[in-house]
């Protein structure tokens, strides 16, 4: 039998220190190669039998390897990198020393950190090593994920390179070693958590790879710890590879940092094919996830940006290393940033729908408007004062998404509101089919209630409301809200649900599934915004029974709401809304703010984990039969005089009002359904 020498050395070096392991230091005091090497056997010969020796400029490292030479193989790896021409866009001039400090660098280096706005110390367990499954103040598991993606380690590397302050290094240096030791061994399967979860291991790749090109020239970060996250990068690329999900936002985020390990390190064996893969992989999941009329399946306003930045990742990931993506990848792509600057309110903010954070959009949508070539973007993002103003106005309806973005103009002090007559979502969805959000004069007025959290206290108090109907502007029946609706759609809406001119603004649609209710229920909604002056909101309830039913209206917390009979409407000093009902309903009005019992409502979170009372507006009535109730939402800058409205008819297709100012007459014919079926008069009084 033919024995190979050199793989013979290789297997009786490991074998030697694997049985001398006993002696095996503590882990801070691992530093050099030789320390790796000598403590760490298993973990240097898994980086080697990562990476592919033949590899142009890894001769030496091979030569070294293959006569059993760890050691010397592990240094000349290191020597590799530091003059490669790899990851040259990430590799960065070392600061001068100084003594400079960065306050929030600082509370990081006592392992403080600040997860979705929840500040907490990870503790030191037993065994030398950070509690990495630390669920935080809150015992939210969501704390123990997000931290364990790093993303706290940007905030100390960009310390150092803004002080020069070698202590940030340092913290880096143990923070790496201590983590990637003690998240061994790999699984090699699907798990759950909170270290070897697919999210975390995607941005660590990213992270990872920034920290490792950005200091490879830096004498104070040990080779112990370069080369320990050469080891780990591929089990983090194998990972996103073998079981990562298989749609969504999840999938877009694991395979872009794929995608990004296999183009930064080209020497590991399977960088071409992780590299390829993900280009498949992500050319479908675009396609798939994403609507024709550009907006992300989820229906989230702040996990279709999540969706676009990660594909935006990839493009460029793949634009550096030479692989040319399908012109449908492009296309799409510049969909989904086009819907994110149309959906922006005057004040450059994003929508709050579904599980959203208050986003704020126009400083990327300024940056991509240079980069794509977009003027109407630029247009949008300054309130006109730059830019081309975007074809077609400045409202717009998509069909796919089922959601109406209506606009006075692009100005700061415009009339904005968003209109929800679209599917549940694919995820993130919350039960709230035919919300509106209006603001208006720079002023946020009707609200979505938000996300709050999604485990941990805050969510055990407030994730029921927070998905639920009561935490949204439409109408509960009987005490309960909606059930979930369809999660995709396969085609659009038709133009009967919607219509655009220059005056104004149409959709309409219905829904019928509420929790726990007998009988037949249907809701159906259609908005007009007069454009300019105001939206009328036409309820149309269908039902086989009497029916208690709640209107809910949710103002911003900085409202200054007041009750004039039957009349809601904010004080403010600037931008105000009035809501008017018309018809001779009997309503029982309320307004709640900060409640906790007998059920939550009158609450408002704009960022996850953060949460203030906010007044709510509830409109109670029962009705014996099939009822339909107007609302007249009428903006103004400073307190205006109310204007008047009636119904003049109404039948089971349409509903005309007549609505007066002091100036101008309206007669207006608003359908249920079919938007062709929509008449407006304007008359100069």
């Amino acid at each position: 039998m033919k024995i190979n020498i050199k793989s013979f050395l290789i297997v009786l070096f490991v074998l030697i220190y694997s049985l001398n392991s006993h002696s095996q230091i503590d882990w801070k005091q691992i530093k050099t190669s030789k320390d790796l090497v000598e403590n760490y056997p298993e973990v240097v010969k898994n980086l080697f039998n990562e990476f592919n020796l033949d590899y142009l400029g890894l001769e030496k490292v091979k030569a070294s390897y293959e006569k059993g030479s760890l050691v010397e193989a592990c240094n000349r790896l290191l020597a590799y990198y530091k003059t490669s021409s790899t990851g040259q866009k990430l590799r960065r001039v070392q600061p001068v020393k100084t003594d400079r400090t960065n306050a929030y660098a600082d509370t990081i280096l006592q392992n403080i950190f600040t997860i979705q706005n929840v500040k907490g110390q990870v503790p030191w367990g037993k065994d030398g090593h950070r509690d990495w499954y630390y669920t935080g103040p809150n015992q939210d598991k969501e704390w123990a994920y997000l931290s364990n993606r790093h993303e706290q380690l940007d905030s100390v590397f960009v310390a150092y390179h803004n002080t020069g302050n070698p202590k940030y290094l340092n913290y880096l240096d143990l923070f790496l070693r201590d983590f990637i030791i003690k998240s061994q061994p790999y699984p090699a399967k699907k798990t759950w958590g909170a270290i070897w979860r697919g999210l975390e291991v995607s941005f660590r790749s990213k992270e990872w790879t920034r920290i490792f090109y950005g200091l490879i020239n830096n004498k104070q970060i040990s080779p112990a710890t370069q080369l320990l996250m050469l080891s780990s990068l591929p089990d983090h690329a194998d990972y996103n590879r073998n079981y990562h999900m298989k749609h969504g936002n999840w999938l877009t985020m694991e395979l872009s940092a794929l995608a990004e390990v296999g183009a930064k390190f080209p020497e590991f064996k399977k960088s071409d094919e992780w590299l390829n893969y993900a280009i498949k992989q992500m050319t479908q999941s675009i396609k798939s996830q994403v609507y024709l009329d550009g907006v992300q399946n989820e229906l989230s306003a702040h996990y279709h940006y999540v969706a676009w930045n990660n594909f935006e990742e990839f493009k460029t990931t793949c634009e550096l290393a030479g692989k040319k993506l399908p012109k449908v990848f492009t296309q799409t792509l510049e969909k989904m940033i086009d819907y994110t600057a149309k959906s922006m309110r005057p004040d450059g903010f994003g929508p709050l729908n579904n599980d959203s954070d208050l986003d704020y959009n126009r400083d990327v949508i300024l940056k991509k408007a240079k980069i794509y070539g977009r003027p109407d973007w630029e247009f949008i993002a300054t309130n006109g004062e730059k830019g081309i103003a975007p074809e077609g106005g400045s409202s717009f309806f998509y069909p796919w998404a089922g959601q109406m973005i209506s606009r006075s103009n692009y100005n700061i002090n415009a009339h904005w509101s968003f209109f929800d007559v679209g599917p549940w979502g694919a995820g993130h969805e919350h039960n709230d089919k035919l919300h509106l959000s209006v603001s208006a004069y720079g002023t946020d007025l009707l609200v979505d209630s938000g996300r709050f959290a999604y485990t941990g206290e805050v969510a055990k108090k407030f994730r029921a409301y927070a998905i639920g109907s009561e935490g949204h502007n439409t109408v509960v029946i009987d005490h309960f809200g909606q059930s979930a609706g369809p999660s995709v759609v396969s085609e659009s809406l038709d133009n009967s649900a919607y219509k655009i001119t220059e005056a104004y603004d149409f959709a309409t649609n219905s829904f019928d599934k509420y929790k726990s209710i007998e009988g037949v229920v249907k809701h159906q909604r259609s908005l007009l915004y007069v454009r300019g002056d105001f939206w009328v909101v036409v309820d149309r309830i269908i039902t086989d029974r009497p029916r208690h039913i709640e209107t809910l209206w949710h103002w911003h917390p900085d409202c200054n709401v007041e009750k004039n009979k039957s009349v809601v409407r904010t004080n403010n000093v600037n931008g105000n809304l009035a809501i008017i009902p018309v018809g001779k309903h009997n309503f029982k009005i309320k307004i709640v703010k900060g409640q906790e019992k007998p059920n939550i409502q009158g609450w408002y979170s704009p960022m996850y984990n953060m949460f203030t009372p906010n007044s709510t507006s509830i409109y109670s009535v029962d009705i014996n039969t099939s009822a339909t109730f107007v609302w007249i939402l009428q903006p103004s800058k400073n307190k205006a005089s109310l204007l008047k409205a009636k119904i003049i008819s109404e039948n089971e297709n349409a509903i005309k009002i007549k609505v007066k100012s002091k100036n101008v007459t309206y007669k207006l014919e608003i359908p249920y359904y079919n938007s062709n079926d929509l008449n407006l008069e304007k008359k100069v009084n």
